[in-house]
């Protein structure tokens, strides 16, 4: 593979990766023109957030057999155009029930991108390239909030919120014909692979108990709850508690995207003398204490605008180590079922991220403890499991020595 086919196939891949977080980041300054035009708070509209996590979460699992058993390209294509079209109706939303509703659709659309990306990383690239692969995407992805939040900003100000939406849906038709010009057909698709519910089901039990996945998938997962508590209690923190307006909040979103792209680039770097398995624990264990100490300070008022800004910078680069590393390990083990691999990962950090992000709406009390509070459990929790699972992963690891050498024993006598 030439270095310009490489690249051409990171940046669509990074494309249809980011149309997920760009549909998150670019309409959240626009979260109190939207309340104050459809007559709601900003928390009643935080919820179409909420309902865009879980139709991502849910969608995943229908994608992963689908690119299993269809290839790649032809379930990428119908979620692609079911975004674009939601984009177009929740342009015209005239109620945050609505929008709420619509949102769920278009989540649906996204996540198909999200799934096959990961998919065709694992079928375009040898294993041990993986990590350095998402750490790229990463970067394509780590721009989305940088200009979204920015551009959503000045869009808003300029245009109203509604232009927001139809701005995704350009960006969709874009990305939809990438995706038809540029994008190789990674697999074929399979007639043999059942997509009867109990296949399914065992398809995905199969990949779950693997203790290499569920240990990393579910570190990655609570880690990046982290964010999503983030992204669903700044608006709120920022823009009503610490009164910044809505292009300040853009830049202030922007700078703390620049750390974790800064950071999963520097990822890259460190993969070249470092496993991913050594990285990952240093980064939560950061990621810890940054969150402890932006919690504590938002408990006793040790903290203002700056300092609550740095301390969500600190803990938010974390996830640039993070991220790249527990996505390539709880990949490597399959090849086959990759895409119904790639959907149950993600399925569980949507899962969890829309269960955080419903929390800090559900607890916001006009203080920033519901978001540093969540955002500190997360990091506790995921640095937790790795632990715990590099116990059972090495006990296992152990098991299968012990009864291999227990065979050759036997067979030599």
């Amino acid at each position: 593979m030439t270095g310009q086919k490489k690249f051409l196939l990171i940046l669509v891949l990074g494309l249809i990766t980011a149309i997920g977080p760009f549909s998150i980041d670019m309409y959240l300054p626009a979260f109190t023109s939207i309340a104050a035009d459809l007559h709601t708070t900003v928390a009643h509209v935080s919820l179409s957030l909420s309902s865009f996590f879980i139709g991502i979460s849910i969608g995943q699992f229908i994608y992963g057999p689908l690119l299993d058993r269809f290839g790649r390209k032809k379930p990428l294509y119908v979620g692609l155009s079911l975004y674009l079209v939601a984009s177009v109706f929740c342009a015209m939303a005239g109620s945050a029930d609505s929008l709420i509703a619509l949102r769920f659709l278009q989540a649906l659309g996204s996540c198909a991108g999200m799934v096959a990306s990961r998919a065709m990383v694992r079928d375009l690239f040898d294993v041990e390239e993986n990590a350095k692969v998402f750490s790229l995407l990463m970067l394509v992805v780590g721009v989305s909030p940088i200009i979204a939040p920015t551009l959503g900003g000045y869009i808003t100000a300029s245009l109203g919120w509604h232009y927001v939406f139809i701005l995704l849906t350009i960006m969709a038709a874009v990305i939809l014909a990438a995706v038809h010009f540029v994008l190789p057909e990674s697999r074929k698709a399979d007639p043999d692979y059942s997509l009867k519910p109990a296949a399914i089901v065992k398809s995905f039990w199969g990949v779950l108990i693997v203790p290499q996945f569920y240990t990393y998938a579910f570190t990655g997962a609570v880690a990046a709850a982290g964010l999503y508590a983030y992204i669903s209690g700044s608006p709120s923190v920022f823009m009503e508690i610490y009164k910044v307006s809505e292009k300040q909040y853009g830049w202030i979103f922007a700078l703390v995207a620049a750390g974790l792209i800064i950071s999963s680039q520097v990822n890259s770097l460190l993969l070249r003398k470092f496993k991913s398995e050594q990285i990952i624990p240093v980064a939560l264990f950061c990621q810890c204490i940054s969150g402890c100490i932006l919690f504590l300070g938002s408990v006793y008022g040790w903290v203002g605008l700056g300092a609550t800004i740095f301390f969500i910078l600190i803990f938010l680069s974390c996830q640039g180590f993070t991220f790249p590393n527990s996505s390539a390990l709880s990949m490597a083990p399959f090849s086959k079922n990759a895409g119904s691999a790639s959907a149950l990962m993600g399925a569980i950090q949507m899962g969890i991220g829309a269960f955080t992000s419903a929390v800090v709406s559900f607890l916001s009390n006009h203080t920033p403890l519901p978001m540093t509070g969540v955002m500190l459990c997360c990091s506790t929790v995921s640095f937790c499991i790795l632990m715990i699972g590099k116990r059972i992963i090495r006990y296992r690891a152990h098991l299968r020595k012990v009864e291999e050498e227990t065979v050759n024993m036997n067979y030599n006598s």
